[in-house]
């Protein structure tokens, strides 16, 4: 039986290629750690997304050299959200600041490989096909390595520090039995589907009596169009029922809009999402720690999801490299310090239960918290993070 990794010992497992357990293997990678990094879905596959990235996760990928690359696949360059109520329309630019002057959206078959493959270039050794089957501790209850599973059998790696970046069901999380902090009251339903021909110039969000929903410009000429709806509203439903449902809240938040999603237009089925109360979880123990949806999850509304997990893989990636129970507190606490706000403002919103005013009021209290996460990413100095820079060429 053939070993499918290359070493016994690593600095780093992580369980997830995806935007957190990729981003978080680069930059430990740039720092000189041994990183293996394992997910048991194939490479590139595609995965349920909203795919916006606000200004910090922009920043980010500047910073670590990627944005070009996203730019290349031809990812639109989104300069305008537009904030579409019942009484107004709100239409905020995107102002150039520390060297972001737009906002970008890219499909989940675009972002995630350039992220793979940048750890990769840094060193970190990515096989998909395998998966952390079980965590190895000592008598004190460290976890000190993994077992790894493949179609082919099981084996065992050493490592000083387990992370998982494996999804809001996180097996990792499970496997360590990671105190949950804090749940959220209220969770969405949310529908997706993509639509070729519509405008490709600004992210808009609609809110309207216990709906949402929003146009996102990604890839291929596309836009990913979703809708968010009571739970209630998708129980027991499948095809043409689906369809429906989906359909009718576009119709109910712009009836021109639903005008223009012709079948033919359409790129693909829709996709749904039956939500999942948002969550914090504790982030880090003796020789483990989460990352991503892993240790912290809310619902996909505000569309923040793949921010955070930037956001977070940074945080944990400088606190690695920190070393020590001090520098893991730290991230616990800063990430919490962001989380929380973003947490209960999406927890609000996510009720579908407020007036236009309110509603309106919310999301000026949500500017305010994404702000505070992007002045954390700016507010880095330049000596910590020029240990996670990308190498100079």
């Amino acid at each position: 039986m053939t070993h499918p990794v290359q070493h016994e010992r690593y600095d780093v497992v992580i369980a997830g290629a995806r935007c957190a357990g990729a981003s978080t293997a680069l930059l430990l990678a740039r720092a000189g750690l041994r990183v293996l990094v394992v997910d048991p879905l194939p490479r590139g596959r595609d995965t349920l997304s909203t795919h916006a990235l606000m200004r910090g996760a922009v920043l980010q990928l500047h910073r670590w050299g990627l944005l070009d690359q996203i730019q290349k696949a031809g990812t639109p360059a989104l300069r305008v959200t537009t904030f579409d109520y019942a009484d107004e329309t709100i239409s905020v630019p995107i102002k150039a600041r520390s060297g972001v002057d737009a906002l970008y959206a890219p499909r989940r078959t675009v972002l995630d490989p350039i992220l793979v493959d940048a750890a990769e270039a840094a060193g970190a050794e990515v096989v998909h096909g395998l998966r952390v089957d079980a965590l190895t501790g000592d008598a004190s209850g460290r976890v000190t390595g993994a077992w790894l599973q493949d179609p082919e059998g099981r084996y065992r790696v050493q490592a000083d520090l387990v992370i998982g970046a494996d999804g809001l069901r996180s097996p990792v999380a499970r496997m360590v039995g990671a105190p949950l902090l804090h749940r959220a009251e209220h969770a969405t339903a949310s529908i997706y589907g993509y639509w070729r021909g519509l405008p490709a110039d600004e992210y808009r969000w609609y809110f309207r009596e216990a709906t949402g929903a929003g146009v996102i410009p990604t890839n291929g000429d596309a836009a990913c169009i979703f809708v968010s709806v009571p739970p209630d509203s998708l129980k027991a439903l499948r095809g043409d029922a689906l369809d429906g449902v989906f359909h009718g809240a576009v119709q109910r938040v712009d009836p021109e809009l639903a005008g223009r999603l012709s079948p033919e237009l359409q790129a693909g089925g829709l996709r749904a999402f039956g939500g999942v109360q948002g969550f914090l979880r504790q982030s880090w123990g003796a020789g483990w720690a989460l990352a991503g949806d892993a240790g912290y999850f809310r619902d996909p509304l505000t569309a923040h999801g793949i921010s955070d997990a930037l956001r977070d893989a940074e945080l944990l990636a400088r606190a690695v490299v920190r070393g020590g129970d001090d520098a893991m507190r730290e991230y616990q606490d800063t990430r919490d310090g962001v989380a929380r706000e973003l947490m209960a403002v999406t927890d609000r919103i996510a009720s579908l239960d407020w007036t236009t005013d309110e509603v309106k009021a919310l999301h000026h209290r949500l500017s305010r918290a994404m702000n505070a996460g992007t002045d954390l990413i700016e507010g880095w100095d330049g000596e910590a993070i020029s240990t996670v820079h990308a190498p100079a060429a």
